[in-house]
């Protein structure tokens, strides 16, 4: 009797959740129903799923519109009918072109809205559907000729009245209007409810074969989705043997390379991993990955591999990953073993620049019909619900604002838009992008999923990873990452100022440097990946970190679980004092020793849940997935819960410990990392760090043109600075687009200068190229005509000052000449003119306001910005000597660089604040919550500190008892010129001590 029935996934439609959907189905004794969702498939999976459990035969199929206006229903008659709707959805949507008025598809039954054909230009599997509403309408037609050609079209979208409400809300959104504007044509009939069987017969009664052949279609449609099958591609040649022989063939080379030709614990581990590998079925797999890396490395793109899939020693050899598994001790059966419940995934990072050409290479190399990025559902949270029912309500900006910032009026509206917000939590808003997740299917991909096409032109599945996961496509994660472009694009640099290249693969090498050490020791690794933040650089000036092993479990120590269970801090006081600290149980010391009785990896979540627990091993690994956020599965978690407690209380456990370590497992393994993870992001930190330690300036001239890192350009700018390089403002004759660097001397590039329009700089350096250096401002107006105001823009930031004038001179000429051109002539130049000389007055420029247009224009100053400041930094103690004076009172001056709030466990919000002091060194404060409360730090800029000193593990802080902010001095106060080199003001004058 169903044949049209929508969930949530007809987006901003529907308002069922899936099973929530199928569920009252059953309880009204549905025995067979469609689902069929508004242009797209994105569900049926998990339908089918559903149906199953609640012994439900499912029907697939999918509701076409144009716009508002529905085209028509298709239903799969089988697997391959299926197929045809997904693909046919997945064209248009590709295409953006409206879908055709009749389908050209066979195995489908297509069921017309009554009164859009004319029943008798219908083939055999086309069909009229009749509503409740056109009951009416069928009087004095010859129905009874064409007995086989109605069927009953009932719709379900909704609950009841008050989810009719909520999809008029849904519908608002969708459009953008006020509910008070809706068109009746946008939102479905009040009616579009489940009747029950009865019911519906009852409307019908006059009308049997109606009700016959909506049976018989229902009937007829059969779709068997197999859930247990792996569906990835399981070919890389032409047969399995001879994928299994490359493999061997490629990892016993990798041996060499790696290991040398006698190392026999290498050897025989990879032949028990080819044993697995060739078992599991997962040859191809590996080849897949291995086949992408060997593109990118023809290509000289820079890459690392991570993830669990660097326990591997195949995919060490096969250079997938520059982790070596038996220095580290890593299992593999982490990755890959019979008992654990998750498919694996290779996490493949490439440089940002550099992705779509390998996505795209993956797509051309395996087929369009194949391959497919995979989808994620964008859902409708908190902010979002407030922001767009404000508007639907017609709510002013103002008050929009103000329920965003959590000010609830008690007002008809807000309940309103408070009750219906908790109803549509969690709705799938629309379809977007997974990270980085593809996958590559043996068949087709339209016999799993409908594609769709977004801006990028990959296509992209309407299922999302969970539902990939479940139905065996095997994710393989092609991702991007702001890191790598700071490594290659720093080996560019290099090669090309110091004509030097660099294999960055060297990782034995960078690991045993001393000067990397010590690089890392002093925690100078702003701008490495990793293990630039405040953060960060406490905790390895807290362990004394200075090699491979130790950055290993900093990695994943510095992840929020470890630090919220409070066993970080343990751990670096364990790590300092290993004979001093009892483990909280034998069982524990045995288990976790290597890390001193704290679970810093997930496999010590997995090795505490089953040796510890009593899980089995794949129980284990569900109970680490569902922490992290990978596991859909609620209610088998919470059975693994009861299973942890009920079996720690059969082995007599005391009640403390088995709670105690539980809390430790509940808080950390959210948030963990597998150590082979950890360890690859190790690798990429030694990388940068090397490159930092040996080539500073290219470093961080990199970090800057990849616009990517934990802090403000105008800290990386900061850094830079300190290299010893001399930075100059962006100028027309030797600036780029990106900041360019020339032995020590780096021009800053035009993009980091606000207001100034891309298409035009583009074209200064395209006419610099082919004419020549600009000679003075009558030149360069001549040659680029540029608008006034970007003239104004480039004079402002100095671009102009190779013509030896100041700012007011040269703004004054510009705005003349300016003029003078945009005045038409009637001819053009044959000959350039001297440019017209100006008498003007002495017109004085200050420093302030060179400073105050840097500010404006690039959002920080090029001197030193505490020359800005209204106080003598010299009356304040500078940060290097905190170790002098533990535990007592001084005051201090930090011009602020990033903060992190923190809700205490009285849910109250502290603040750690990160500043610079005049020396250019780090100051880290702490504003417990009654200070944060009374002297809040209000955004960029210098503040005056009073507060204790206060040290842990070696690393001093602040705890702030007082806050000031200080302004900028007055004009008269400013020497004649500032300093833009000087990081290092003379300390010799007193330092005040309260």
């Amino acid at each position: 009797m169903y044949l049209n029935c929508k969930t949530y996934f007809s987006f901003r439609y529907g308002t069922y959740g899936t099973e929530e959907l199928v569920k009252h189905a059953a309880s009204l004794g549905i025995k067979r129903f469609a689902l069929t969702n508004i242009n797209n498939t994105c569900d049926a999976w998990d339908f089918v799923d559903y149906c199953e459990k609640n012994k439900i035969e499912p029907v697939l199929g999918s509701e076409i519109r144009n716009g508002n206006d529905i085209c028509y229903i298709l239903l799969a008659k089988n697997n391959k009918g299926f197929e045809q709707i997904n693909r046919f959805i997945s064209e248009h949507q590709k295409d953006e072109t409206a879908f055709p008025k009749r389908p050209d598809l066979q195995d489908i039954y297509c069921i017309y809205p009554f009164g859009s054909v004319s029943v008798n230009e219908l083939q055999a599997h086309e069909l009229i559907g009749v509503q409740v509403t056109d009951i009416n309408k069928l009087f004095g037609l010859s129905v009874q000729i064409h007995t086989d050609k109605y069927v009953i079209c009932h719709p379900v979208s909704f609950q009841d009245a008050t989810y009719y409400n909520l999809h008029r809300l849904l519908r608002a959104i969708d459009k953008n209007i006020i509910l008070s504007k809706q068109d009746p044509k946008d939102i479905a009939a009040k009616n579009e409810t489940f009747s029950s069987p009865a019911q519906l017969t009852e409307v019908f009664q006059a009308y049997p074969s109606i009700i016959t052949n909506t049976v018989n279609v229902l009937e007829n449609c059969t779709v068997e989705l197999n859930f247990k099958t792996d569906k990835t591609k399981k070919l890389f040649s032409v047969s399995k043997e001879d994928d299994l022989q490359l493999l061997r063939k490629l990892a016993f080379d990798g041996i060499i390379q790696r290991y040398g030709s006698e190392n026999k614990i290498a050897r025989d581990r990879v032949e028990k991993e080819l044993a697995i590998i060739d078992k599991m079925e997962f040859t191809a797999y590996f080849l897949i990955t291995w086949d992408i890396i060997r593109y990118s490395q023809y290509r000289g793109f820079f890459f690392v591999g991570r993830g669990s899939g660097a326990n591997s020693i195949v995919a060490y050899c096969l250079q997938i990953t520059d982790v070596d598994p038996i220095e580290l001790d890593l299992y593999f059966e982490r990755f890959l073993n019979p008992s654990r419940s998750s498919p694996p995934d290779f996490d493949l990072d490439f440089s940002w620049k550099d992705r779509d050409e390998i996505i795209d290479y993956v797509f051309k190399k395996y087929g369009r019909d194949h391959v497919c990025l995979l989808g994620s559902y964008t859902t409708f949270q908190t902010r979002a619900i407030l922001r767009e029912l404000g508007k639907v309500f017609g709510l002013p900006k103002e008050e929009i604002d103000q329920l965003d910032s959590g000010n609830l009026k008690d007002d008809k509206i807000q309940r309103q838009i408070n009750y219906y917000g908790n109803l549509m939590r969690n709705f799938p808003n629309h379809l977007s992008i997974h990270a980085g997740g593809m996958i590559i299917s043996d068949k087709p991909i339209y016999h799993y999923t409908a594609t769709e096409l977004p801006p990028k032109n990959f296509y992209t599945s309407q299922i999302d990873m969970f539902v990939a996961e479940k139905i065996g496509l095997f994710k393989l994660d092609i991702l991007s990452q702001r890191g790598l472009g700071h490594i290659r694009e720093t080996m560019d640099l290099v090669k090309k100022n110091k004509n030097i290249n660099i294999n960055i693969h060297d990782i034995e090498k960078f690991k045993n440097d001393p000067k990397v050490a010590d690089q890392i020791r002093k925690a100078d690794t702003i701008g490495c990946f990793y293990i630039e933040s405040p953060g960060m650089r406490q905790l390895l000036k807290k362990l004394e970190c200075d090699d491979y092993l130790t950055l290993v479990a900093a990695s994943s120590i510095i992840r929020p679980g470890v630090a919220q269970s409070g066993m970080m801090k343990q751990y670096i006081y364990r790590f300092h004092n290993p004979n001093d600290f009892e483990y909280i149980h034998p069982k524990m010391k045995e288990l976790l020793e290597e890390t001193f009785g704290v679970m810093v990896y997930q496999e010590d979540v997995i090795k505490v849940a089953h040796h510890f627990g009593g899980l089995d091993l794949s129980e284990a690994d569900i109970l680490r997935r569902a922490m992290s956020g990978k596991y859909r599965g609620r209610s088998q978690f919470e059975e693994i819960k009861k299973k942890y407690f009920k079996n720690c209380r059969e082995r007599n456990y005391s009640e403390y410990v088995l709670t105690e370590v539980w809390r430790q497992i509940e808080s950390f393994g959210g948030y963990s990392f597998s150590k082979a993870h950890s360890a690859s992001f190790a690798v990429e930190s030694y990388q940068s760090l090397f490159l930092k330690t040996y080539y500073p300036v290219e470093f961080m001239v990199s970090v800057i043109n990849n616009f990517g890192g934990f802090y403000s350009r105008e800290l990386y700018f900061h850094e830079l600075k300190r290299t010893g390089a001399h930075i100059q403002a962006p100028c027309l004759n030797h600036s780029e687009y990106l900041t360019m660097v020339t032995g020590t001397m780096v021009y800053m590039g035009f993009i980091h200068v606000q207001g100034l329009e891309e298409q035009l700089m583009i074209n200064v350096i395209e006419n610099r190229k082919q004419s020549g250096l600009f000679l003075n401002l009558a030149d360069f107006i001549e040659r680029i005509s540029p608008g006034i105001e970007q003239l104004n823009i480039m004079i402002r930031i100095g671009a102009f000052r190779f013509c030896g004038k100041t700012k007011k001179e040269l703004l004054w000429e510009a705005n003349f000449l300016h003029k003078k051109n945009s005045e038409p002539s009637g001819t053009g130049f044959l000959f350039h003119e001297q440019p017209q000389q100006f008498h003007l007055p002495e017109l004085v420029q200050h420093p302030l306001d060179d400073a105050l247009d840097e500010i404006e224009l690039l959002g920080f100053p090029l001197c030193n910005v505490f020359e800005l400041a209204m106080e003598d930094p010299l009356n304040f103690l500078p940060a290097r000597e905190l170790s002098l004076y533990p535990g007592e009172l001084v005051t201090v001056l930090g011009y602020l660089i990033t903060s992190k709030p923190v809700n205490t466990i009285t849910n109250e919000t502290m603040h750690f604040h990160t500043f610079l002091d005049s020396e250019g060194e780090w100051l880290d404060c702490i504003f417990f919550p009654n200070i944060s409360r009374y002297y809040p730090v209000t955004g960029k800029g210098f503040y005056a500190m009073k507060g204790k000193v206060v040290e842990e593990f070696g690393v001093y802080s602040v705890e702030v008892t007082e806050c000031r902010k200080i302004g900028l001095r007055e004009r008269n106060a400013f020497p004649n010129k500032l300093k833009s080199e000087s990081l290092k003001p003379k300390a010799e004058s007193l330092k005040l001590i309260i």
